[in-house]
């Protein structure tokens, strides 16, 4: 998450130098010696953002670098604050009367603290790359639905293995079934391919997303919910739960609960959680618990947990030539050497092949040999908190290759903690608010918006869970940020 923080500044200045352009060609009505102010100002943020792209690189394991893009990224945010008051201000004779007197000062302290951040900025310069021919994020307009056949490649027998445990209990009581991995390897993938199992399609079934936040009444009153396929009142006390609960699960025959990334490491609260999911007589339930920590996959468990493998070099390189649609290519031989060199840098991440297949559809072979070559690929990795693995570079090449607009669309999400909901017409219409849509002569803000989610759904940052609630379907946000967002029925009014 810090690694991504410091790679924002990209997307964030490029919406500034828009407001100011727009403040200088006369959106906001100017003084003009404040016109020229101004026009200094979007010069000197031009010249910063040449030199960023090596200031953000440096950010990732530097934390000089890292301190010096926060302040730039800080100063960005109050340059658009002090626009916005600006423009207000022109609404009444009052407030224009303000603006004389306080604009000039702000200016001025703002001048000195963009000279102040450009100076610094000598102190973490890199010596020049050239990125003219690398590649940029295509504008991909396909249904999110169809990358679902690439992510299970090369899972069938840890799906076998998975439905065994479950089917190997013949008592009516709860069993519990851990999948441990670290993160990006699959395990969301795994549970949702055994959910889908023709074999359970008449189980009441219900899925989870229980993220960091752990919260046993959430939890409780989300089952409950899925169970009586209903949106029901919150139930606000563990004991009324507990009731509600045994009083469903006794209506039902057979039951599959997915857990899905489980954090929680606190024995008392798994025993809880394991007490409130063995109620109902006469009713067999069969728990999927997906969790990066095999302590948690121990404590939690009734079988024995299920450590999810590495992918093979092969498989990974298979789940790139799905999602860069390969076999369409006219420069397969020449491409096919490059793709296998890239998969391996992968190490066995399903969400990093799937991320990379993405960002190299339709690309000439120059550019996939430019992602083969990545100084990403050198940077120091980051180490999970089960399992000390590269699962990093490959994503932020993803992000670093993303367009500003959509990466800034993507970063805005971080301000919203691990396992928040959110409803995605509303982000939709808080990116509108903010500016961040790339004007477009074919297309609505709201088909923007739209066409946004499904990009970073194909890339693998935003990922679909299974909701049991009608139209509903509950999106979350991949590995390098968790929270959840919810969409409803697309609304008739488009902006």
């Amino acid at each position: 998450a810090a690694a991504i923080g410091g790679m924002v500044a990209s997307g964030v200045i490029k919406v500034v130098i828009k407001q100011l352009g727009s403040a200088i060609l006369g959106k906001i009505k100017l003084h003009k010696e404040l016109t020229k102010d101004l026009e200094k100002m979007k010069m000197t943020l031009e010249s910063v953002e040449a030199a960023l792209s090596d200031a953000e690189r440096r950010s990732i394991t530097d934390n000089a670098a890292l301190l010096w893009v926060n302040r730039l990224k800080a100063a960005m945010y109050d340059i658009s604050d002090m626009l916005d008051d600006f423009e207000s201000d022109t609404q009444s004779r009052f407030g224009a009367m303000r603006k004389k007197i306080s604009m000039p000062d702000k200016m001025k302290k703002m001048q000195e603290r963009l000279q102040k951040i450009t100076e610094d900025h000598q102190n973490y310069r890199l010596p020049p790359e050239t990125h003219s021919n690398e590649p940029q994020l295509p504008d991909i307009r396909e249904n999110a639905g169809t990358m679902v056949e690439a992510e299970i490649i090369g899972r069938a027998e840890e799906k076998l293995e998975i439905l065994a445990r479950l089917s190997g209990s013949t008592t009516e009581q709860t069993t519990f079934v851990p999948i441990w991995g670290f993160g990006g390897i699959g395990k969301s993938t795994l549970a949702r391919s055994v959910y889908n199992h023709p074999e359970f399609e008449k189980h009441s079934r219900v899925w989870i997303y229980v993220s960091q936040i752990f919260d046993l009444k959430k939890i409780g009153n989300t089952i409950i919910s899925q169970l009586s396929r209903q949106q029901s009142p919150q139930i606000p006390d563990l004991h009324s739960i507990n009731i509600r609960l045994q009083e469903l699960l006794a209506e039902k025959k057979n039951v599959l609960i997915i857990l899905d990334d489980l954090w929680e490491k606190c024995p008392s609260q798994l025993e809880e959680l394991k007490s409130m999911l063995k109620q109902g007589k006469g009713c067999k339930v069969m728990v999927v618990v997906t969790t990066r920590d095999e302590g948690i996959a121990s404590e939690i468990g009734t079988v024995q947990p299920y450590k999810l493998p590495q992918l093979s070099d092969e498989m990974c390189w298979d789940i790139m030539r799905q999602k860069s649609k390969f076999e369409t290519r006219g420069d397969k031989e020449r491409l096919e050497p490059i793709g296998r060199d890239i998969a391996k840098k992968c190490k066995g991440v399903a969400l990093a092949a799937q991320s990379l297949g993405h960002l190299l559809k339709s690309k000439p072979c120059g550019e996939w040999d430019l992602v083969r070559n990545n100084h990403i690929w050198n940077l120091s990795a980051y180490t999970d908190a089960s399992s000390k693995h590269e699962v990093l570079g490959s994503l932020l090449l993803s992000y670093k290759f993303m367009p500003p607009y959509l990466k800034l669309c993507f970063a805005y999400c971080a301000i919203f903690p691990k396992g928040h909901t959110m409803i995605k017409e509303e982000l939709i219409y808080q990116w509108i608010a903010l500016g961040f849509m790339e004007p477009s002569s074919t297309s609505s803000n709201w088909q923007l918006g739209e066409s946004y989610i499904t990009q970073l759904l194909e890339m693998s940052f935003l990922q679909h869970s299974k909701m049991c609630l009608g139209s509903e379907m509950d999106i979350r946000w991949g590995c390098l940020s968790s929270a959840k967002l919810v969409s409803y029925p697309a609304r008739s009014s488009q902006q």
